[in-house]
């Protein structure tokens, strides 16, 4: 048996693959640089002053460049939307489900560690949906952030069996969350509360403790059957 011409067709394909395997981690690399160096443009800039051109001068490539990666700039806001929400599922799902207050405190800091980039966020989310070309994208982002609620909801609904949280629907509770951190967002925003609070770093600690108490059973007047006091006296 002639072993060296069986071995023979293997050699001249091994380079071929080695070679685009090495285009493929070239490409995400350059990749990752245009959403670094957007989100960064994006953020100290705003995204209306940030053109490809600029995108592309920022990362030290030519704008044709760009155009081999993202379609349009709105391709990058997608491409920054998505991996913000898997960034989230990444955190939540590393967290030990034994420790509420690890994965309470992991999900705020994550939500208001950054307001900066929250803000553009919830911006570059709006032009999307009102741009109306682009609802598969965010029904993919959306499906992403369900998923990340379902998280925090199976941990909501362990801590309501555990007699810990008001007996009431898990998403009352992720709402009244996510409206807490809209809420500190909004004072991130506004110049007079910027200058009003004067130690933010304490302030922002204290916010993260009320989220992680925010609805602590008893607090809310709802007894056990997750009826309040009042709708029991009515009865």
């Amino acid at each position: 048996m002639n072993w060296g011409i069986a071995a023979k067709p293997k050699i001249p394909d091994y380079f071929p693959r080695e070679k685009e395997s090495r285009k493929v981690r070239e490409f995400k690399r350059r990749e990752e640089e245009i959403l670094e160096s957007s989100l960064l443009l994006f953020k100290t800039h705003g995204e209306d002053k940030i053109t490809v051109e600029v995108i592309a001068d920022s990362v030290g490539i030519g704008k044709g460049t760009i155009y081999k990666h993202f379609k349009s700039k709105s391709d990058i806001y997608v491409r920054l939307l998505e991996n913000y929400e898997l960034d989230l599922k990444a955190l939540l799902e590393t967290e030990d489900f034994t420790d509420p207050e690890s994965i309470w405190r992991s999900y705020f800091g994550f939500r208001m560690g950054d307001p900066e980039q929250a803000i553009l966020f919830g911006r570059l989310e709006d032009k999307l949906v009102k741009d109306g070309q682009y609802h598969e994208a965010i029904k993919n982002i959306h499906q992403v952030r369900s998923a990340n609620m379902d998280i925090l909801a199976e941990l909501v609904d362990k801590r309501i069996e555990s007699g810990k949280l008001e007996q009431v629907p898990a998403y009352f509770h992720l709402s009244a969350s996510w409206a807490l951190v809209h809420g500190a967002l909004a004072l991130h925003q506004s110049d007079y509360f910027q200058s009003y609070i004067e130690d933010k770093e304490s302030f922002f600690e204290f916010l993260l403790q009320i989220g992680m108490r925010m609805g602590n059973r008893g607090q809310s007047g709802h007894n056990q059957d997750g009826r309040s006091d009042l709708e029991q006296v009515k009865d």
